[in-house]
């Protein structure tokens, strides 16, 4: 997605009412589709165990990733035994489903199984036909599945449909794609279970159970040998390079203002793929990155390369509202 397109959809550029006819196409489509799931005319398959959706209505990042990695967390501390779904967006695999490990090549499964496979040691079953990897991960034990970026993906049946938003920059001209950010009317927020917001965004205006979170820093991770230290002691003085290939590359160089980090910001498209000479500088300053575009990296990295990583801290009501909607499963 070009930058100077999602920047219209965001600033409420004018020039946008040209594409009003390819949205009008598009949201035929999408509804045309969910409705042949609601109907019975296309097979959504039931999986034996609960499964919760994590997704999106918005394109780019929110911050749904480390909401999927911290519930994956929170669930094994509560006895259960989780699993996570993935498309694997951006890999390309000889044979579904993959089973991913922390050392798979994210270039066969995506970035996004990767960091979540590193980040909660967990199981994570990447396939595009996600019954399939739904039921993988149930032959591995796993009795509950958390189905990352999984709203759209109607085949596979859920208990619970989380959406995540970022707070910040909300929805936008509240049009759909190509015309604004939308992947499905605002309308669809009306049969979802939770809007969980990553950041500030009026909750009152939500037709749905509405909870915020945060994005917290907790340490920077070198990348040759995964020494770490905590996120308020950076390991290196002065001005560094900051690449983000993620899809609100703005948040992290934000983060590193926060952090008082020095930087000169390197915004790249989502899923960006990463090569040596993206790391290739004529100085010799630190270059930091996201912990997505790290599982990228790692192979070709030098002694010059670090990580933030950031965890998701929910509010204390969502972890309440979870535990009773679990408990009536």
């Amino acid at each position: 997605m070009s930058e100077r397109l999602v920047d219209a959809w965001y600033r409420g550029a004018t020039w946008l009412h040209l594409l009003r006819p390819l949205e009008y196409v598009y949201k035929g489509v999408v509804a045309r589709r969910r409705q042949a799931f609601l109907s019975g005319k296309r097979e959504v398959w039931k999986a034996p165990v609960p499964v919760i959706v994590i997704g999106n209505i918005t394109v780019g990042g929110t911050g749904k990733s480390p909401l999927v990695a911290w519930l994956g967390r929170w669930l094994s501390e509560q006895g259960w035994r989780p699993g996570i779904i993935s498309r694997g967006y951006g890999g390309h695999s000889s044979r579904y489903p993959l089973f991913v490990q922390a050392d798979t090549d994210p270039q066969h499964a995506g970035d996004e199984p990767v960091m979540l496979a590193q980040q909660t040691g967990l199981p994570v079953a990447v396939d595009p036909d996600r019954p399939s990897a739904a039921r993988r991960l149930i032959a591995a034990g796993c009795d509950i599945l958390l189905s990352d970026d999984g709203l759209q993906h109607h085949a596979l049946g859920r208990d619970i449909e989380l959406v995540v938003v970022d707070g910040e920059r909300g929805f936008g001209n509240q049009r759909c794609l190509p015309a604004g950010p939308l992947r499905e009317p605002l309308s669809r927020l009306a049969s979802v279970d939770a809007v969980i917001s990553n950041g500030n965004i009026d909750c009152t205006l939500l037709p749905v159970e509405s909870h915020c979170m945060t994005l917290t820093p907790v340490h920077w991770r070198h990348l040759i040998d995964d020494v770490r230290y905590p996120a308020s002691h950076q390991p290196f003085s002065g001005s560094v390079h900051a690449l983000a290939g993620i899809g609100n590359p703005q948040r992290f160089f934000r983060t590193l203002t926060t952090l008082g980090v020095e930087h000169i910001p390197h915004p790249l498209a989502d899923h960006h793929r990463f090569t040596p000479t993206d790391l290739r500088f004529s100085d010799n300053l630190p270059v930091v990155m996201t912990a997505k575009d790290a599982v990228k990296c790692r192979r070709f990295a030098n002694e010059r390369c670090w990580a933030l990583d950031v965890e998701a801290r929910p509010d204390q009501a969502l972890v309440e509202w979870l535990t009773k909607r679990l408990e009536a499963l």
